[in-house]
């Protein structure tokens, strides 16, 4: 029943974001709602549940840090901006037969079945009435705080080399970025593991594995690294880039 709840909610919550996203001729606001929406479902699956146990609050602060963080840095990015140039090509591309309609499937659906899918694991858990810490699931804050640790950081480092006026037109090649050439997508991936090992240990948890799954496969293989690994592979300082580092798991860079 609260799995078919949380997908009740999540359907709601990006059609809500769908009518913003019209009347302001911004399909971007989307990704904004990304983070928020996690947080949502961990609050309600908590509430629903009544399971307020040490690990069910655990979780649910683990899920506010990174969406509320993630929230915040894609609003800070995208607010009075222009549409994000993603979404531009995808109106060109459906052209102007039922452009609400593609839009409403093409974006918001697709993310609400995403979202679905990846909150698995905050389902599994918050539905549980297992509430204790055991010693696996410190495994799982651990690994969560390091993806945390990535995430941030990268995208911190990231966010100061674009301030400076003489880095313009320069590729991020220090920091977190001397290890991997996607630090923030790594962190993401791998908080989403570290909050599946909190899942393994509940009632058929196991079944939530789908959900880094999906995270992982859609950040190496669809929308993150793809995208940015397509923008600059005619880059000379790109393709050195690349000869010394890693694509996704931080390493020691290549001489």
């Amino acid at each position: 029943m609260i799995f078919i709840q949380v997908a009740f909610l999540i359907f709601l919550f990006f059609t809500v974001l769908f009518i913003i996203g019209q009347l302001l001729k911004n399909n971007s606001i989307v990704d904004i709602g990304w983070g928020t929406g996690f947080i949502l479902v961990a609050f309600f699956t908590l509430l629903m549940t009544k399971s307020f146990g040490i690990k069910n609050w655990v979780l649910v602060l683990l899920v506010f840090l990174w969406g509320f963080r993630l929230a915040y840095h894609v609003a800070k990015r995208n607010i009075g901006k222009p549409e994000d140039r993603r979404y531009v090509e995808m109106r060109l591309k459906w052209g102007p037969r039922f452009p609400l309609f593609k839009a409403f499937i093409n974006v918001y659906m697709v993310q609400f079945i995403m979202m679905f899918v990846i909150s698995l694991s905050i389902t599994f858990i918050n539905r549980s009435m297992h509430s204790t810490l055991l010693g696996i699931d410190l495994i799982g804050i651990f690994i969560w705080l390091i993806g945390y640790f990535f995430e941030v950081v990268g995208d911190s480092q990231l966010a100061n080399h674009l301030r400076k006026p003489e880095n313009k037109g320069k590729l991020m090649t220090t920091g977190l970025w001397k290890y991997t050439r996607h630090p923030n997508y790594f962190g993401e991936a791998t908080m989403w593991w570290g909050i599946f090992i909190l899942a393994i240990t509940t009632s058929q948890g196991w079944i939530a594995i789908i959900s880094p799954l999906t995270i992982t496969t859609l950040l190496l293989f669809v929308s993150g690294v793809p995208l940015l690994e397509k923008k600059y592979k005619d880059r000379p300082d790109w393709i050195e880039y690349k000869k010394k580092t890693s694509i996704f798991v931080p390493w020691f860079s290549k001489k």
